[in-house]
């Protein structure tokens, strides 16, 4: 990779003053790379700076930031058109650090970066929700409900316990959300607990949700949890996910290209971190849709070497 490689930070603004990630940036500037950084002031400027980012010529662009920085950055490169789309690196600097967790990307910021400067593009899979892109996980019910009310200071001072703490006091009250979840090969019509529509691996703070997925497999991988009522099934759910089977008592799950729900209600949502509610969405995979800067050992990657 050539030192003189223009590459642009998009830096989420509530990490603009860590020493540590101003360190790096100089560092990588003196070793010769053509690093510009942009910080962000309200919600909407990753993706806007992505695009013109790409309008000026930026060859690379890393998002600095949390799983929201991210999902804001690829929400801009994706409304490109395929061939203006340039390679994304992460910077991981949020509380949980999901995607980049499960992608094994470096967590300090000059080796992440480093990577981010160095590592040859891969296309990867971006899912669609919607109008909304995604790389990681769209979590729903009632792992959207723990993602959102979720305290700031208790995701600072916990990190990814504090996920694992609000969902084990939701638990304590939960309810379910009813509806049909239809894909090409099959369907369920059951009250739903959970919902979580994976290309990535892992969600809620560490918490690893689809052992067998790959970036660039073309294929969305799916884990539904449905009711239970007892002791007895919370047993039993808990025993399938640890084996996740694709169709037992409680959990299943499966791969599939895409997917529809059709809900009796209102559903959480929680895509990248970003939440809302809807009552009825349509998931597609835009296979090979984005070139991703990952380090080549990623398990994410289907051909991962080293």
């Amino acid at each position: 990779m050539e030192s003189c490689l223009s590459a642009r930070l998009i830096l989420n603004g509530k990490s603009a003053q860590l020493p540590e990630v101003r360190e790096a940036v100089f560092t990588l500037r003196d070793s010769g790379f053509d690093l510009g950084v942009v910080v962000t002031w309200e919600a909407g400027d990753a993706r806007r700076f992505a695009c013109q980012s790409v309008e000026a010529g930026v060859e690379r662009i890393i998002a600095g930031g949390g799983d929201g920085t991210v999902n804001e950055v690829v929400n801009g490169l994706m409304s490109l058109p395929k061939h203006r789309r340039v390679p994304l690196g992460i910077l991981p600097l949020g509380s949980a650090n999901d995607f980049a967790n499960g992608a094994g990307l470096p967590l300090e910021p000059l080796s992440a970066l480093d990577v981010a400067l160095k590592a040859d593009p891969r296309e990867v899979d971006v899912a669609r929700l919607g109008e909304q892109y995604f790389l990681n996980v769209a979590s729903c019910g009632i792992g959207a409900e723990v993602t959102s009310t979720t305290p700031e200071p208790l995701k600072r001072v916990l990190g990814g316990s504090a996920y694992s703490l609000m969902g084990a006091l939701k638990g304590l009250s939960h309810h379910y959300y009813r509806g049909k979840l239809s894909w090409p090969e099959g369907h369920i019509s059951t009250p739903f607990f959970l919902i979580a529509l994976c290309n990535g691996s892992q969600a809620g703070g560490g918490q690893s949700l689809a052992p067998s997925a790959k970036l660039d497999d073309g294929l969305l991988d799916v884990l539904v949890v449905r009711h239970f009522n007892s002791v007895a099934d919370i047993k039993q759910v808990l025993t399938e996910l640890e084996s996740l089977p694709q169709s037992g008592d409680f959990v299943s799950y499966f791969q599939t290209t895409g997917l529809q729900f059709d809900g009796e209600d209102t559903l959480p949502i929680t895509l990248d971190g970003e939440s809302f509610r809807v009552d009825h969405f349509a998931v597609e995979l835009m296979s090979g849709g984005l070139e991703l800067l990952l380090p080549s050992s990623s398990s994410l990657l289907s051909s991962a070497s080293g």
